[in-house]
């Protein structure tokens, strides 16, 4: 039967045309999933899209990764308010349950779902970029289509807590591709809101040093409250030779690089000490230069990338149900749908870690991002 409800929903038609508009409830098929959405996350890569980088967009504006009008936010999770025929049985999923969905939708056909590495599918269909395929989060009803990877949520989970669990499926992969063993010196440089969380994972593996490398004071406040041993302002120290003087000169054995910026790079390959490890995390919009003899002939490094999150949500639910990992502390403004603007305006001025957009607030009941607690800028 089809739904003929109305509903609020963001909806992007080209850089800074984000707009709240009345489109109708998706109807579930066979094997989806209708969730009243909870809450949604706004990250680094929405603004990027907000602000039309041309890494989604294009050069000319109309050529990029970004196929719109379409729904955004792949940040989300919700309840689940209608099972399509087959659903329940195939997603082990019931009406009420509190559930979220990777961000990729694997198209189970190329060479890289056959082989396992779904978060690698060639299409790489991605909640909130595609018209008419994977339409976004940012909507009071969201739909799972039938090749969504759902995950029932502990219910010890608060809807935000929930709608964080894929920035931190992304920070937990990130960190596992590290191999960090115990004893070992590792650098966490940018700390946003993944990179806090991935100082967090990093604890987990029972470092000698973990060592968060920011340009925000309160941010670097926070990464010490956190678990973070020595935290590194890169605007007021040399941040390469600090690290060696806190590693007998040689340098970290990891480095993970989620600043996004185009120097990181090179200061990573700078950082690690010989035959250490780099992961690159970062989605840098503007050319990148590195001396790569760095990397081979005066190092010998491993280096390895991180996209997206694979096999990490059940870890990242297990983790925030047991108080192992923060995340709720790391949500410094909630905001109604009708308030998209000043959600994505709080959201680029980082006096914040996380703004998420709560689709169920009206506009009276927002708490408007809500005062942020000390520590947390």
């Amino acid at each position: 039967m089809t739904d003929h409800r109305m509903m609020s929903a963001v909806v992007t038609h080209g850089p800074r045309d984000y707009r709240v508009e009345q489109v109708p409830v998706p109807t579930p098929g066979r094997d989806e999933v209708l969730i009243r959405t909870g809450a949604v996350g706004i990250c680094g890569s929405d603004i990027k899209c907000y602000t039309g980088a041309s890494l989604f967009w294009g050069e000319n504006g109309d050529d990029g990764y970004v196929e719109g009008p379409v729904i955004t936010g792949h940040e989300f999770a919700g309840v689940v308010e209608a099972l399509g025929p087959g659903a329940g049985e195939k997603h082990g999923i019931s009406i009420g349950d509190q559930v979220v969905a990777e961000q990729i939708l694997p198209c189970q056909r190329c060479r890289f779902c056959r082989e396992g590495a779904y978060w690698m599918c060639e299409p790489n269909e991605i909640f909130g970029f595609k018209r008419g395929r994977a339409e976004g989060g940012m909507a009071e009803f969201t739909l799972f289509p039938a090749n969504a990877i759902v995950h029932r949520v502990d219910p010890r989970l608060s809807a935000v807590e929930a709608a964080y669990l894929e920035p931190l499926a992304c920070a937990i992969h990130a960190v596992d591709r590290a191999e960090i063993k115990p004893g070992d010196t590792v650098v966490i440089a940018g700390i946003g809101s993944i990179g806090l969380c991935m100082l967090q994972w990093a604890r987990q593996y029972n470092p000698r040093m973990v060592i968060a490398v920011g340009t925000r004071p309160l941010r670097l406040e926070l990464a010490e409250q956190l678990g973070a041993d020595v935290a590194i302002n890169v605007r007021e120290s040399d941040v390469v030779a600090q690290v060696r003087a806190l590693t007998d000169g040689y340098g970290a054995d990891v480095v993970v690089e989620a600043s996004g910026a185009a120097d990181g790079p090179q200061q990573a390959l700078e950082m690690v000490r010989k035959m250490g490890t780099v992961v690159a995390f970062s989605s840098i919009k503007d050319p990148v230069r590195v001396n790569w003899n760095l990397a081979g002939d005066q190092k010998e490094l491993t280096i390895r990338g991180s996209h997206l999150g694979p096999y990490c949500y059940p870890k990242a639910i297990e983790a925030v149900a047991e108080g192992r990992v923060d995340v709720a502390s790391l949500v410094t403004g909630q905001y109604a749908i009708d308030e998209f603007e000043a959600a994505i305006e709080a959201a680029m001025s980082g006096d914040g870690i996380k703004t998420m957009v709560l689709p169920g607030l009206s506009r009276a009941s927002s708490p408007q991002a809500a005062p942020v607690a000390e520590g947390q800028g």
